[in-house]
C-alpha cells in the first residue's frame, strides 16, 4: 500500500476514534447537536453530493417539489444523518440508559407474532432513519439479531464498527461468509436485517418498480424468506420530535403460493419496496438521496 494511502487511512481511523471518545464524554443533547452541525458542514462542503440529491429528487418528484424544497430535503438528510451517527457512536456506553427509552414502537405485535412461529424473521428495511438503532432495539428485546455487512477497507475501522454493534447485541455476518450460515441463522428462529434500497451488483437483484422507475433491487432476502419460511416484515426506525425515534413495524409480506417461485420472489420484493416507498415519501429528509438508486438501467430486448 502506498504511503499516502496509509497516512490517509490512519487519519480517518484516528478521527473516528476521537469522535467516538468525544461523543461518549459529552451529554447526549450536545452530542446530537454537534452531530447535526457536522452533517450540515459536510453537506455544504460536498457539491457533488448536493447535485446527486437534487438530481434524484427531481427524477422522483419532478415539479412537485420546488428547487428550494429539494434543497431543504437534502439539508435535512445531512442533519438527520449527523444526529443519527451521534447516537450510534454512543451505543457502547449509553444505549440502554439514554437511547433505547427514546424509541416509541408502532406495530410490534406483527413482529412478535412472526417470531413466535420459530422460522426466523427478516426485517426488510432501507437506508432511512437510524437503521443501526433499529437492529440494536430489536436485539434489546431478547431476539438474536444479525445484519449482513461488508468488511471496511481498514481493519481498525472495521473493528470499531463491529465492537460498537456487539456492545448492543448485534451479530455481523460478513458478505464473504457462507450462505449456509445465514440459512442456519434463520432456521434457528433468529432475526436478520436486510437493506433493499440500493443499486448493487454485489448481490443478486431484479428490476422492481420503485417511485415509478425500474430499480435494480436486491432479492436475496426474499429468496431466503421464501425458502426457509422466515417472515418478511417491512420495518423502519425514524427520527421524531425532540430527537426521539419511532419504530414502525408493518404486517408480514406474502406472495401468491400458486405462482411459480420467480414470480413469488418478484411479488414479495415489490410489496416490500412499496411499503418502504410509502415510508420514504412521508419522511423524505431521512432517506439517502445521494445514492444513485437508478444507476443500472433496464435494457429492453430488441
Amino acid at each position: 500500500m502506498k504511503l499516502r494511502k496509509r497516512i490517509k487511512r490512519s487519519l480517518v481511523y484516528y478521527l473516528a476514534s476521537g469522535l467516538l471518545h468525544c461523543f461518549n464524554t459529552i451529554p447526549r443533547k450536545l452530542a446530537v447537536y454537534l452531530g447535526g452541525w457536522i452533517g450540515l458542514a459536510v453537506w455544504f462542503l460536498s457539491p457533488r453530493e448536493r447535485y446527486k440529491a437534487h438530481r434524484h429528487l427531481s427524477l422522483v418528484y419532478g415539479d412537485r417539489l420546488t428547487r428550494r424544497q429539494k434543497a431543504a430535503v437534502g439539508r435535512g438528510y445531512a442533519v438527520n444523518s449527523g444526529r443519527n451517527v451521534a447516537d450510534i457512536l454512543r451505543f457502547k456506553k449509553h444505549f440502554a440508559a439514554e437511547i433505547k427509552p427514546l424509541v416509541e414502537v408502532e406495530g410490534w405485535e406483527h413482529f412478535e407474532a412472526a417470531a413466535r412461529l420459530g422460522k426466523g424473521v427478516i426485517g426488510v428495511t432501507g437506508h432511512i432513519g437510524n437503521f443501526e438503532l433499529l437492529a440494536a432495539w430489536v436485539a434489546s428485546q431478547g431476539y438474536p439479531a444479525a445484519v449482513i455487512g461488508r468488511e471496511l477497507y481498514d481493519a481498525r475501522l472495521d473493528r470499531l464498527l463491529l465492537d460498537n454493534r456487539e456492545a448492543v447485541g448485534i451479530t455481523t455476518i460478513a458478505t464473504t461468509d457462507s450462505p449456509k450460515r445465514i440459512v442456519k441463522w434463520l432456521r434457528d428462529g433468529k432475526i436478520l436485517g436486510a437493506l433493499i434500497d440500493t443499486d448493487s451488483h454485489r448481490v443478486r437483484g431484479e428490476f422492481i418498480p420503485a417511485f415509478g422507475r425500474w430499480s435494480y433491487t436486491p432479492v436475496g432476502q426474499t429468496i431466503l424468506g421464501l425458502k426457509t419460511g422466515a417472515a418478511l416484515i417491512p420495518i423502519a426506525c425514524l427520527r421524531s420530535g425532540d430527537n426521539n425515534y419511532r419504530l414502525i413495524v408493518k404486517p408480514p409480506v406474502t406472495a401468491d403460493p400458486e405462482a411459480d417461485f420467480e414470480t413469488q420472489v418478484r411479488q414479495a420484493t415489490l410489496k416490500c419496496t412499496k411499503v418502504l416507498e410509502s415510508i420514504i415519501d412521508d419522511h423524505k429528509d431521512q432517506w439517502i438521496w445521494i445514492h444513485n438508486r437508478w444507476r443500472t438501467r433496464k435494457i429492453n430486448p430488441a
